[in-house]
Protein backbone atom coordinates (compact mmCIF):
# COMPACT_ATOMS: atom_id res chain seq x y z
CA UNK A 1 0.00 0.00 0.00
CA UNK A 2 2.87 2.52 0.78
CA UNK A 3 4.60 1.54 -2.54
CA UNK A 4 0.86 2.45 -4.27
CA UNK A 5 0.94 5.77 -2.18
CA UNK A 6 4.56 6.75 -3.30
CA UNK A 7 3.89 6.15 -6.76
CA UNK A 8 0.97 8.02 -6.82
CA UNK A 9 2.97 11.00 -5.03
CA UNK A 10 5.72 10.49 -7.70
CA UNK A 11 3.22 10.83 -10.56
CA UNK A 12 1.66 13.82 -9.00
CA UNK A 13 4.70 15.63 -9.12
CA UNK A 14 5.25 14.99 -12.56
CA UNK A 15 1.40 17.26 -13.61
CA UNK A 16 1.99 20.18 -14.44
CA UNK A 17 0.25 23.00 -11.93
CA UNK A 18 -2.64 23.91 -13.54
CA UNK A 19 -5.34 23.69 -10.81
CA UNK A 20 -5.17 26.99 -9.28
CA UNK A 21 -6.51 29.25 -12.76
CA UNK A 22 -5.01 32.28 -10.68
CA UNK A 23 -1.42 30.83 -10.80
CA UNK A 24 -1.65 30.47 -14.44
CA UNK A 25 0.55 33.02 -16.25
CA UNK A 26 -1.61 34.65 -19.40
CA UNK A 27 -0.27 36.53 -22.41
CA UNK A 28 -1.79 37.47 -25.72
CA UNK A 29 0.17 35.51 -28.76
CA UNK A 30 -0.50 36.71 -31.91
CA UNK A 31 0.47 35.70 -35.78
CA UNK A 32 1.75 39.33 -37.40
CA UNK A 33 0.74 37.96 -40.50
CA UNK A 34 -2.99 37.48 -39.85
CA UNK A 35 -3.60 39.29 -36.66
CA UNK A 36 -5.15 35.78 -35.30
CA UNK A 37 -4.67 36.42 -31.50
CA UNK A 38 -5.27 34.04 -28.54
CA UNK A 39 -4.21 33.64 -24.69
CA UNK A 40 -1.44 31.31 -24.34
CA UNK A 41 -1.05 29.76 -20.50
CA UNK A 42 2.69 30.72 -20.85
CA UNK A 43 3.72 29.24 -17.33
CA UNK A 44 2.59 26.21 -18.74
CA UNK A 45 3.51 26.16 -22.14
CA UNK A 46 7.18 27.28 -21.66
CA UNK A 47 8.89 25.24 -24.59
CA UNK A 48 9.04 26.57 -27.99
CA UNK A 49 8.79 24.15 -30.75
CA UNK A 50 9.15 26.41 -33.61
CA UNK A 51 6.54 26.90 -36.68
CA UNK A 52 4.15 24.44 -37.24
CA UNK A 53 3.11 22.26 -40.08
CA UNK A 54 0.76 23.96 -43.04
CA UNK A 55 0.53 27.35 -41.93
CA UNK A 56 1.90 30.19 -40.37
CA UNK A 57 1.83 30.08 -36.54
CA UNK A 58 3.98 28.44 -33.85
CA UNK A 59 3.59 25.23 -31.45
CA UNK A 60 5.14 24.52 -27.93
CA UNK A 61 4.64 22.14 -25.49
CA UNK A 62 5.13 21.93 -21.60
CA UNK A 63 8.36 21.55 -19.94
CA UNK A 64 8.18 17.76 -19.49
CA UNK A 65 6.39 17.55 -23.56
CA UNK A 66 3.26 15.71 -21.68
CA UNK A 67 1.44 18.50 -23.53
CA UNK A 68 1.65 20.60 -26.42
CA UNK A 69 -0.33 23.86 -27.70
CA UNK A 70 -0.39 25.24 -31.57
CA UNK A 71 -1.69 28.02 -32.74
CA UNK A 72 -2.00 28.52 -36.55
CA UNK A 73 -3.45 30.13 -39.67
CA UNK A 74 -3.94 28.14 -42.59
CA UNK A 75 -4.39 29.61 -46.15
CA UNK A 76 -8.27 29.12 -47.01
CA UNK A 77 -7.77 31.31 -50.26
CA UNK A 78 -11.32 30.06 -51.04
CA UNK A 79 -12.99 31.36 -48.10
CA UNK A 80 -14.45 27.73 -47.60
CA UNK A 81 -17.16 27.24 -44.38
CA UNK A 82 -15.68 25.46 -41.30
CA UNK A 83 -17.83 22.53 -42.18
CA UNK A 84 -16.18 22.51 -45.72
CA UNK A 85 -12.98 22.77 -44.42
CA UNK A 86 -13.15 20.52 -41.51
CA UNK A 87 -14.43 17.60 -44.09
CA UNK A 88 -11.33 18.19 -46.17
CA UNK A 89 -8.83 17.68 -43.17
CA UNK A 90 -10.41 14.38 -42.88
CA UNK A 91 -11.03 13.88 -39.11
CA UNK A 92 -10.26 10.88 -37.55
CA UNK A 93 -13.46 8.69 -37.02
CA UNK A 94 -14.87 8.27 -33.20
CA UNK A 95 -14.83 11.94 -32.62
CA UNK A 96 -16.16 12.51 -29.27
CA UNK A 97 -17.66 16.28 -29.62
CA UNK A 98 -18.17 18.41 -32.60
CA UNK A 99 -19.43 21.96 -33.37
CA UNK A 100 -19.59 23.77 -36.29
CA UNK A 101 -20.97 27.02 -37.42
CA UNK A 102 -20.64 29.47 -40.21
CA UNK A 103 -17.88 30.79 -38.12
CA UNK A 104 -16.11 28.17 -36.55
CA UNK A 105 -15.66 24.53 -35.41
CA UNK A 106 -14.47 22.57 -32.58
CA UNK A 107 -13.53 19.07 -33.03
CA UNK A 108 -12.19 17.03 -30.04
CA UNK A 109 -11.30 13.04 -28.91
CA UNK A 110 -9.27 10.59 -27.34
CA UNK A 111 -6.10 9.02 -29.30
CA UNK A 112 -3.68 6.99 -27.26
CA UNK A 113 -4.53 8.03 -24.01
CA UNK A 114 -4.51 11.62 -24.70
CA UNK A 115 -7.28 14.29 -25.48
CA UNK A 116 -7.27 16.06 -28.45
CA UNK A 117 -8.80 19.10 -29.23
CA UNK A 118 -8.84 21.08 -32.58
CA UNK A 119 -10.88 24.77 -33.09
CA UNK A 120 -10.91 27.14 -36.25
CA UNK A 121 -12.25 30.12 -36.76
CA UNK A 122 -12.57 31.04 -40.12
CA UNK A 123 -10.93 34.55 -40.78
CA UNK A 124 -10.22 36.82 -44.11
CA UNK A 125 -8.46 33.96 -46.13
CA UNK A 126 -7.00 31.97 -43.71
CA UNK A 127 -9.19 29.22 -41.06
CA UNK A 128 -6.92 30.81 -37.69
CA UNK A 129 -6.54 27.60 -35.75
CA UNK A 130 -5.93 25.94 -31.69
CA UNK A 131 -4.83 22.66 -31.18
CA UNK A 132 -4.10 21.37 -27.81
CA UNK A 133 -2.86 17.54 -26.73
CA UNK A 134 -2.72 16.85 -23.35
CA UNK A 135 -3.38 13.36 -20.97
CA UNK A 136 -6.50 12.13 -20.41
CA UNK A 137 -6.24 11.65 -16.69
CA UNK A 138 -5.77 14.78 -16.52
CA UNK A 139 -8.68 16.23 -18.26
CA UNK A 140 -10.38 18.26 -15.18
CA UNK A 141 -7.28 19.95 -14.54
CA UNK A 142 -7.06 20.83 -18.38
CA UNK A 143 -10.43 22.20 -18.71
CA UNK A 144 -10.19 25.80 -17.68
CA UNK A 145 -6.78 26.03 -19.64
CA UNK A 146 -8.78 24.80 -22.88
CA UNK A 147 -11.83 26.71 -22.46
CA UNK A 148 -9.70 29.99 -21.83
CA UNK A 149 -8.32 29.27 -25.02
CA UNK A 150 -10.69 28.53 -27.11
CA UNK A 151 -12.63 31.32 -26.08
CA UNK A 152 -10.17 33.85 -26.56
CA UNK A 153 -9.19 32.85 -30.28
CA UNK A 154 -9.40 35.82 -32.68
CA UNK A 155 -9.27 35.92 -36.41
Amino acid sequence: MRALYLSAVIMLSFVPRLAGAGDIEWRRYTIASTGTSVDMPVSIFTSDAGAPDGGTGRKFFTEDRRADFTVQSVANPNDESPATFLAKMQPPAGIIYKRVTSDFFVVSSIRNDRIWYNRCNRGNGSMNCVMINYPVAEKRQWDSVVTRISRTLKS
